[in-house]
């Protein structure tokens, strides 16, 4: 806000845009697109006694009533987003279908994923593991249940899917491992 003063205040002594740019250590399009907004709204030096740092940036950067560094629409909270995409099942798609039944004017579906995956880059919780080449694989069952029905008995059964991946080339196997039985458990993680 103080080069703001000092840019009106060089450019009302006949400074050229160039010199006030060196003089404040900024660009010169910077100066002179200040130069010209405060033209715009009939702003020179002397500036009135009465006009605070504050009340000369809103005068020069208002826009249409929106305040800097806020957005038109209403947001979501992002953070609990980001928990509940975690769950299974839960999609982004859901959770912007969700936000657009509680919000009607809210962004569109596209720059909704635009900004949950810039908040997203603001996290930055990445952990690199290095992984030799048939040194290790992961096991675990995915945690979610499927039915299968038994052709001569139409008993339906609820079986688990285990998931297999290889630390290093991240090669994935899949099996339906029908009943979850501790013999059922060892044979998946032998085969």
């Amino acid at each position: 806000m103080r080069q703001l003063r000092q840019m009106l205040r060089l450019a009302g002594s006949g400074t050229s845009s160039r010199e006030i740019a060196v003089v404040l250590g900024i660009a010169r399009s910077t100066v002179q697109d200040n130069l010209r907004r405060a033209a715009a709204i009939g702003l020179s030096w002397p500036l009135p006694s009465e006009l605070t740092d504050d009340a000369l940036e809103n005068k020069l950067f208002a826009r249409n009533g929106v305040k800097q560094g806020t957005r038109r629409r209403t947001e979501p909270n992002w953070a609990h987003l980001a928990v509940e995409l975690k769950k299974p099942g839960v999609t982004l798609l859901i959770l912007w279908e969700e936000y657009r039944g509680s919000h009607p004017d809210g962004y569109g579906y596209s720059r909704f994923c635009e900004l949950f995956r810039s908040f997203e880059q603001r996290l930055s919780p990445t952990m690199r593991q290095e992984h030799a080449a048939g040194d290790k694989v992961f096991v675990d069952y995915s945690g979610k249940k499927i039915p299968i029905v038994d052709r001569d008995t139409g008993e339906i059964r609820e079986a688990e899917i285990f998931v297999a991946v290889l630390g290093a080339s991240s090669w994935l196997c899949c099996k339906n491992s029908g009943w979850l039985e501790r013999s059922c458990v060892l044979g998946r993680h032998a085969a």
